[in-house]
């Protein structure tokens, strides 16, 4: 019997069932068998009266811009394939990132305070060369998603939104006036928070292979030593098995939870989620300086996250708005939406209260919610240089030695510049300086990146990362300008509204210090 086949048949429900169903869906992903569904249909007639101004499909992130937008006085309905009840993991998140949910009038702060389970300080950032760098309040924070999906749910409903448990979405049909799914649902738009694998993103990205997979497996386990501080990315281990392995630890309320994650291309011949998490539990008696027999094991965690390059996803259709997840609004560092959801969560409340205000539903105009964003395109090489080909040969301490190196000219510069990086906010001048230093610092480890990455992935970087500087100077003119917009009319000011938010975002405009 395997490690992991010991471990996980401890605990209750059929664990290993489901990372074995997991890792057949990896597999059908990476050999590009997965079947393209009909799940959008068009339809030229005119519906007539609609329900609801938004429908939603998908609960769990769904709930909080349906929560947002039913208390701006929207008609909002959610329709949820099973209970809507958070998982008993927790979300780390930086507490500065939570204001949001005041700001919108989501959550009390008795509310919020009560949301947050865990919080600790402070967090490390290390490489198994000894460089070791810690940060405070960074994801120090843990949400109790159980308590705070229960809390918006409430709030939804009692400001008039309407909750179909129990129902999955089967397909939608778009008329030039509305929307309607399942055949009894009718509304002005759909938003589909139904995640990456959303039946609708299926059909809009045609069976396409993912560019790149982030596998991550973990636990939530009792019986650590006592530790107070966090993990972010920390790494132990050389290259090995065509994976660089990296760490996350966090406190919880219920003892330690533990994740290793790695990124890799879309090869069928790459390792899978059984595979990873064997090697998760053979190293995790060095990570925490533990043995496995003194841990009681809460709970399992394991999942891939695909991510493409044409990302935030753009649908061909009117009157439907990928969020979370299933929009690929996140960096291909970062995985899971609940950070990304909450960070642009009143950029897209406002954004869709004005394309509903203004009847701008057409797939152009709900386009410019999910723009695309230098930012995060830039990341797209920091996620190559910590991935390795299949039959690709580098150095085995090549990947940690980079990382090293950057860290170390990050931490030199200040928290300016660490701490927006560890939060997924790339910046022009931050990431200028950091190249120019580490460049200085260490030329022999830069010159191994471009035949690591090869040179059509470093030319495309150099296009994103001149948008970073375009969006970083229209974003510093687009506030120069700003007492202007309240002479243009409602329809001009929906575009250029959201022309100034896809450059604020973009650049990384839109991070504040938590401090």
């Amino acid at each position: 019997m395997s490690l992991t086949e010991e471990i996980l048949s401890q605990l209750p429900g059929d664990v290993l069932g489901g990372l074995r169903r997991s890792d057949r869906i990896l597999t059908s992903i990476r050999e590009g068998k997965v079947p393209v569904p009909t799940a959008v249909k068009e339809n030229q007639q005119q519906l007539g009266a609609v329900d609801w101004d938004v429908l939603i499909c998908g609960g769990t992130l769904g709930i909080l811009i349906g929560c947002a937008l039913a208390v701006q006085g929207f008609r909002v309905a959610l329709l949820e394939r099973g209970i809507l009840r958070g998982r008993d993991q927790e979300w780390n998140i930086s507490r500065q990132e939570l204001e949001v949910f005041l700001k919108l009038s989501l959550l009390t702060n008795a509310e919020l305070q009560q949301a947050i389970a865990t919080e600790y300080n402070p967090a490390r950032v290390g490489f198994d060369n000894g460089v070791e760098i810690w940060v405070e309040n960074v994801l120090n924070i843990g949400v109790d998603p159980v308590y705070l999906l229960e809390t918006l749910k409430q709030r939804f409903l009692a400001v008039g939104g309407k909750l179909f448990e129990n129902t999955p979405f089967g397909e939608v049909v778009i008329h030039p006036d509305g929307v309607i799914v399942n055949n009894q649902y009718k509304a002005r738009l759909l938003l589909d928070a139904m995640g990456h694998f959303s039946p609708i993103i299926q059909q809009a990205r045609q069976g396409r292979k993912p560019d790149a997979v982030c596998l991550v497996v973990g636990s939530c386990a009792q019986g650590f030593p006592e530790n107070h501080t966090g993990d972010l990315i920390l790494s132990f281990t050389p290259i090995q098995k065509q994976c660089q392995y990296f760490w996350e630890a966090f406190p919880a309320r219920d003892g330690r939870t533990t994740y290793m994650f790695t990124y890799m291309d879309a090869d069928p011949r790459h390792l899978g989620l059984e595979a990873l998490f064997e090697d998760y539990l053979r190293l995790m008696p060095k990570y925490q300086n533990v043995e496995l027999s003194q841990l009681k094991f809460q709970r399992a965690l394991f999942g891939f996250f695909p991510s493409y390059r044409q990302s935030p996803l753009h649908t061909p259709w009117s009157r439907i708005l990928p969020v979370g997840d299933s929009s690929g609004n996140q960096s291909p560092l970062s995985f899971g939406g609940f950070g990304a959801m909450v960070r642009h969560l009143q950029r897209l409340t406002q954004g869709i209260d004005e394309a509903l205000q203004t009847d701008q539903l057409s797939a152009n105009a709900l386009g410019l919610l999910q723009p695309y964003q230098p930012s995060l395109s830039v990341t797209w090489l920091f996620q190559k240089a910590m991935s390795v080909g299949v039959n690709q040969k580098i150095a085995p301490e090549q990947i940690n030695e980079l990382l090293s190196a950057v860290f170390q000219q990050m931490q030199e510069s200040g928290d300016m510049v660490l701490k927006p990086f560890l939060q997924d906010v790339v910046k022009f001048p931050a990431l200028t300086q950091t190249l120019l230093k580490t460049n200085l610092a260490h030329p022999g480890i830069v010159v191994k990146i471009i035949p690591h990455v090869g040179l059509p992935a470093l030319l495309d970087w150099l296009v994103h990362y001149g948008n970073l500087a375009v969006y970083s100077a229209l974003f510093w003119l687009s506030q120069i300008l700003e007492p202007w917009e309240k002479y243009l009319p409602n329809t001009s000011k929906y575009y250029w509204r959201r022309w100034v938010d896809a450059w604020k975002y973009g650049s990384g405009g839109d991070y504040e210090n938590g401090e």
